[in-house]
């Protein structure tokens, strides 16, 4: 295992974090996952109040866990809501929750809203920092679903020591965060590259073969960890076996070989050849949607079923438009009312109407929601 310093936090994580999210099944599966993750030299683990009963059963395992707290850098969350008092009562939860006297991070859950970050300046802020100098967490920061510019709005308070991020090969929306949190030097965590990424533990074989001799979950992993700026990838294991695959890329952190630089080339040209004139470059041009469509990321989702077969993907998180909040903001291409309001703003002249009804068509099925949530 690789380390990385975390931005202005000072500290060395390992190139992987344990995210607990999934690991919930049983208090045996959190210990021997955790057991697992640390014995392949993971340093870097996380959780929150919202992912059921994971500081309960992680707080039990870090009990039995033959290694000094101090060798860790255990992470919780805080929702960006509720007055200083309830901010204080959230924080000592988790400490009794995870049976620890201090948090080493603590993020803020989730600045996808304006409303969000104001509420953080407004009220989050000046709670939390009398918390942090009497000890109850040693760094902020901050995880987001958000837009781009409300991403470098956050940023640029320059409250943070470090950030969660999407951004991955297949969504390089937040390129500009990435090289303004490493300006700012802020540790940058990049959120499930494995699933969010594009369910790269279960690629379709199309995308199989366009990747090989490399496999796909291989390349977005050395597509992150190509570049020094990140420090950790999330990695989200149910249960100990999961943990594997980690054992052959975990000391690549090395910069992209030419062989990995021609392959993403490689499959960039796939992309385009596959979708000629209906190819969306992801510009974000067409937004605003009056009908509040979230054109950009449905128009992406349909490049990556069409260029790489990638439909369970983009069904995964079509569905969840609509059905998220503000985790996944935005109404399905159905909602369009073809006004043509994006039209003369699109450069590449795309027909948006006329794809969105297509990718609806394509992606549409059973609603699904976060993994977390009831």
């Amino acid at each position: 295992m690789r380390y990385r310093r975390f931005g202005k936090t000072g500290r060395q994580l390992s190139i992987f974090s344990l995210g607990t999210m999934r690991a919930l099944d049983s208090l045996e599966t959190m210990a021997a996952t955790l057991e697992r993750a640390v014995s392949l030299g993971i340093n870097h683990i996380e959780t929150a109040p919202s992912y059921g009963a994971s500081e309960q059963f992680l707080g039990q395992s870090l009990q039995v866990l033959n290694r000094p707290r101090s060798e860790l850098f255990l992470t919780s969350k805080l929702l960006p809501k509720g007055n200083a008092a309830d901010i204080q009562r959230t924080l000592e939860a988790s400490l009794t929750q995870l049976k620890t006297n201090y948090l080493d991070g603590l993020a803020i859950h989730g600045i996808n809203t304006p409303a969000h970050l104001q509420w953080f300046l407004d009220i989050g802020f000046p709670a939390l920092k009398p918390l942090q100098e009497q000890g109850y967490f040693h760094h902020l920061g901050f995880s987001t679903h958000g837009p781009l510019d409300l991403i470098l709005q956050t940023i640029n308070t320059g409250h943070f020591e470090f950030i969660n991020l999407h951004y991955y090969y297949f969504f390089q929306r937040n390129a500009e965060a990435i090289a303004q949190a490493f300006v700012q030097d802020l540790g940058i965590f990049i959120i499930s590259p494995g699933d969010k990424g594009g369910q790269l533990f279960t690629p379709p074989e199309t995308l199989k073969k366009l990747c090989a001799p490399f496999s796909p979950l291989e390349l977005t992993y050395r597509f992150l960890l190509g570049d020094r700026r990140i420090t950790t990838l999330s990695f989200g294991a149910a249960n100990p076996t999961e943990l594997d695959p980690l054992l052959a890329i975990a000391d690549q952190d090395y910069p992209l070989t030419p062989a990995e630089q021609e392959k993403f080339t490689a499959l960039t040209q796939h992309q385009s050849q596959q979708l000629q004139t209906t190819e969306c470059h992801q510009c974000y041009d067409c937004l605003p949607c009056p009908e509040a469509i979230a054109i950009p990321e449905i128009l992406r989702l349909r490049n990556l079923a069409i260029a790489y077969d990638m439909k369970s993907y983009g069904e995964y998180r079509y569905q969840m438009l609509e059905n998220a909040g503000h985790w996944f903001p935005g109404k399905k291409g159905n909602a369009c009312t073809e006004c043509g309001d994006c039209l003369p703003r699109c450069p590449n002249q795309l027909n948006i109407p006329q794809l969105l009804q297509d990718t609806h068509q394509r992606l549409n099925g059973k609603p699904r929601r976060r993994l977390w949530e009831n």
